[in-house]
């Protein structure tokens, strides 16, 4: 049975077609729709007999650094084989029909990226961009580096070239406080847009969860969209219940 085409209130198209700047905040749900296996899911081998809370911290990495590198490589290297869904395909192109667009993400992936995403600011770090446990410095991962981390195992860190250093996963830690300099972009994006997506998030995780209250508070459109009920439903200019890869395209389309 060929499925019905979604219709959208015509006051949301119009809010798309005149904003001066969208911003797309994405939660988990979003990358679950490629496949990507929560962070308790998809354990294999070694990692089947750890909790994996217990990699999720500065004191483990500084106890174990081997078996904490070796876990989120292992991480990346699923995420590697993941590919951008379709809602990570319509933000992208929403992009190059409104004046701009700002994609905030609590994701540790790229799949915004690979997808044609450019203004990308991850609130939670990235699998993808380590640092020094040191000195903070950006540390560019090898080829010998990516290829290592597919075996699934302890898996000593690389080290800092500037200070010598252990490398770390570049991702927020539980105890940790998010990047400034992305939490401060992201409050400036939300302070200064006029239509606000949120995306398969459940709105709980702060202070991430605080965006869309504050854009609600500045006047903007606020447009939900999730499976199941949130804190943000009495918010919303418009809640859009669905999965995001199904109602992004067609909102898109629609604009």
């Amino acid at each position: 049975m060929k499925r019905e085409v979604m219709t959208f209130p015509p006051d949301l198209i119009e809010a798309l077609r005149t904003a001066h700047h969208v911003v797309v905040s994405t939660g988990a749900g979003v990358s679950q729709e490629s496949g990507i296996p929560t962070f308790r899911d998809g354990l294999e081998g070694l990692w089947e007999i750890f909790d994996p809370e217990q990699f999720a911290t500065p004191q483990a990495f500084a106890r174990q650094p081997d078996l904490v590198w070796g876990w989120y490589e292992f991480r990346r290297a699923q995420v590697a084989k993941c590919l951008p869904n379709p809602a990570h395909q319509a933000i992208a192109t929403l992009a190059r029909k409104v004046r701009r667009l700002t994609v905030i993400t609590q994701n540790v992936d790229n799949l915004h990226e690979r997808a044609g995403s450019t203004d990308v600011i991850h609130l939670h770090g990235s699998l993808h961009a380590p640092i020094c446990a040191s000195c903070g410095q950006s540390y560019m991962m090898s080829a010998n580096d990516a290829q290592a981390g597919e075996t699934g195992g302890r898996l000593p860190p690389p080290t800092c070239p500037s200070c010598g250093g252990l490398v770390r996963p570049g991702i927020v830690w539980f105890g940790e406080m998010l990047p400034e300099e992305a939490l401060e972009r992201a409050q400036q994006a939300t302070l200064h847009c006029d239509v606000f997506f949120s995306i398969g998030t459940s709105v709980v995780v702060y202070p991430a969860a605080a965006l869309p209250f504050m854009a609600a508070e500045q006047g903007a459109c606020v447009v939900q969209i999730n499976p199941e009920p949130t804190g943000l439903d009495d918010y919303a200019s418009f809640s859009l219940v669905g999965k995001a890869g199904e109602v992004m395209p067609e909102l898109v389309a629609a604009v």
